[in-house]
């Protein structure tokens, strides 16, 4: 058996802070951002020459908060209910041998920031600090294959009623005003694609989640979510 040695060419800075909130799959949630930062030894123009002409790029990553967790041989995936197991391997579960990941994610622009190129993405699903391995093209004809099939991973519809408190709407407010992101956006789209844990949406009706320095509190009611107070993390 050959050991393969990989470096990761650099590093993302994502909205998402923590696991929990994540979309599933890439591209769910439009309005999710990251820069993706490439380390010196790859942080060069030429490498980058063309990549502008696709408006989407496949990056390849490694879960980087599950390696000391181990891999398994079959999970529970949460288009199941996370009830049923099936093998690691017909899942995309971060839980597997090397726990690399890969997803397709739009190129919004490339900007040069203190001597470095930034790639801005958006439609993400990394977390913060994600290592990544490789980027490539994508290109639709040859990575959209029109009679694919998904097996027991269904589409997800975000009909999700998503309602904001007069306090968390002025907070979403200044929040833009002062940063740029859009965050109210960010966490309407993240909503509306219900991110509880599926052991959860039976037991617990409040939660809470981490966006950039942003506290997020939310609640299930009626049919809906509320999100009842945002708070930046050095006012907790």
């Amino acid at each position: 058996m050959k050991t393969l040695q990989i470096e990761p060419i650099g590093i993302i800075h994502s909205c998402y802070t923590e696991k929990f909130g994540i979309p599933r799959q890439p591209g769910m949630v439009k309005s999710a951002v990251a820069h993706l930062e490439l380390f010196p030894a790859y942080n060069r123009e030429e490498m980058l020459r063309s990549i502008q002409q696709f408006s989407h790029i496949w990056v390849h990553f490694q879960f980087h908060q599950t390696v000391a967790e181990g891999w398994k041989p079959t999970v529970r995936p949460p288009w199941l209910g996370g009830q049923k197991r099936v093998g690691v391997f017909a899942t995309r579960s971060p839980h597997r041998p090397n726990h690399l990941g890969m997803s397709a994610v739009r190129l919004k622009d490339i900007v040069l920031e203190k001597g470095k190129f930034m790639l801005e993405l958006s439609g993400i699903d990394f977390l913060d600090q994600t290592p990544v391995i490789d980027i490539k093209p994508y290109i639709p004809y040859s990575d959209s294959i029109v009679s694919a099939t998904c097996g027991y991973a269904r589409g997800e519809k975000a009909d999700i009623e998503v309602i904001f408190s007069a306090s968390a709407e002025e907070f979403c407010l200044n929040y833009q005003l002062e940063t740029g992101r859009m965050l109210r956006l960010l966490i309407e789209e993240l909503l509306q694609q219900d991110p509880r844990p599926a052991s959860q949406k039976e037991t617990k009706n409040s939660f809470g989640m981490q966006l950039w320095d942003v506290n997020i509190r939310w609640r299930v009611e009626g049919g809906g979510f509320v999100v009842g107070e945002c708070m930046t993390l050095d006012h907790l």
